[in-house]
């Protein structure tokens, strides 16, 4: 099968949009799918694959999402000449997530849309402009021949806007659950900890890791108790400077190489994930899937996939809730134990991506069989 995939190559912070297109195509190719791959760049530096497909763009706010003149030209020019039989979209893509549709319909070829954008179901600030998000891009996703969602709660969101219910498919994120698994790790030793609490991610705003070094703290814990901060964003500079002092509190700063998030994964004994918004975290599934007992917030699909398997706190009650939620899993290590379990079995059973790629794969036979 000949694939388009218009997705996302890399990111000067790193996210888990990079992380669904590579693994998603490698996967895909693993399966023996020939996948062109256009990515959005500034720079002029272009792969030596005849089969990655770069679109210049203007980038704003480390996001590339105007794209050069000339893109449409060279996406039609490729769908025709490489015999393409259905394309793939990881959204937001860039502006062109509105044209796209059309680009692909004109050369005969159906399109399906991942929507990654965040949503929580609850009316406070975050959720209104997500939800805005969702009702802009609700007249677009309509014309696609199938739109992946994580959850059927975000199923349920599109179609009460509009888009047909008969194309939204519920194929949640996947992990490599024979890369991200259990085993020995001297993190731990490395720093110096006894008990270890990680966040892995974008340290933005909205991401809330200045509560959870709050509570953290705030719970007079031992020096040998600390906190890793794994990620890169806005909100990083102003609180490892605030924190600079507090020998328990480490950050690391963005990790690309996977080994090493795998290592301090499987050293954790705590995940915590106190987000606002959220679509489906891959860096939750991934602590998941290495045993880390988690704590995350009821946002997006985050507490769908966590239910049973983890805590589940209320984003409104994050300053009461978190601090509750630590202290109950410091005192308790048999139940850290029982939750870790609990959380690698849900992943094995869920979230596998060798059972979403093959999901994902049905997907486009149909579409295929459907033009």
């Amino acid at each position: 099968m000949r694939v388009a995939w218009f997705g996302h190559q890399s990111r000067g912070r790193g996210d888990g949009l990079v992380t669904y297109s590579l693994e998603l195509t490698e996967g895909l190719r693993r399966r023996a799918a020939e996948v062109f791959f256009f990515y959005h760049d500034v720079d002029d530096e272009r792969s030596d694959d005849p089969r990655s497909i770069r679109i210049g763009s203007f980038n704003i706010g480390n996001h590339a999402i105007i794209s050069s003149p000339g893109a449409a030209r060279l996406i039609d020019a490729t769908l025709r000449q490489e015999r393409i039989e259905v394309a793939h979209a990881s959204l937001s893509f860039s502006l062109l997530d509105f044209s796209l549709p059309d680009l692909c319909h004109d050369a005969g070829i159906p399109i399906a849309a991942t929507v990654h954008f965040p949503y929580d179901r609850r009316w406070r600030l975050w959720s209104s402009g997500s939800r805005a998000v969702y009702l802009l891009w609700s007249g677009s996703l309509s014309r696609y021949d199938a739109v992946i969602v994580f959850s059927e709660g975000q199923k349920e969101l599109l179609a009460g806007y509009g888009v047909p219910r008969e194309n939204l498919c519920v194929i949640p994120n996947g992990v490599d659950v024979e890369k991200w698994c259990p085993g020995p790790s001297d993190y731990k030793d490395e720093i110096g900890a006894r008990l270890l609490i990680v966040y892995m991610g974008r340290v933005d705003p909205e991401k809330n890791v200045g509560e959870l070094l709050e509570a953290f703290t705030g719970l007079n814990l031992l020096p040998t108790y600390k906190v890793v901060i794994v990620g890169d964003g806005l909100d990083r500079e102003r609180l490892q400077d605030y924190y600079r002092r507090d020998p328990r509190v480490v950050f690391t700063g963005l990790i690309r190489d996977a080994a090493t998030r795998v290592r301090i994964l499987r050293a954790a004994d705590i995940f915590v994930l106190p987000s606002d918004v959220e679509g489906l975290s891959l860096a939750m599934l991934e602590a998941m899937s290495c045993g880390a007992p988690t704590i995350a917030t009821d946002v997006g699909s985050d507490g769908e996939a966590l239910a049973g398997a983890g805590i589940v706190i209320d984003p409104r009650e994050l300053r009461a809730q978190l601090p509750l939620a630590l202290q109950t899993l410091i005192d308790y290590p048999e139940f850290r134990e029982a939750l870790g379990r609990r959380a690698r079995q849900r992943v094995l059973e869920r979230y596998s991506l060798e059972a979403n790629i093959d999901q994902v794969l049905e997907l486009y036979r149909e579409l295929r069989g459907n033009r």
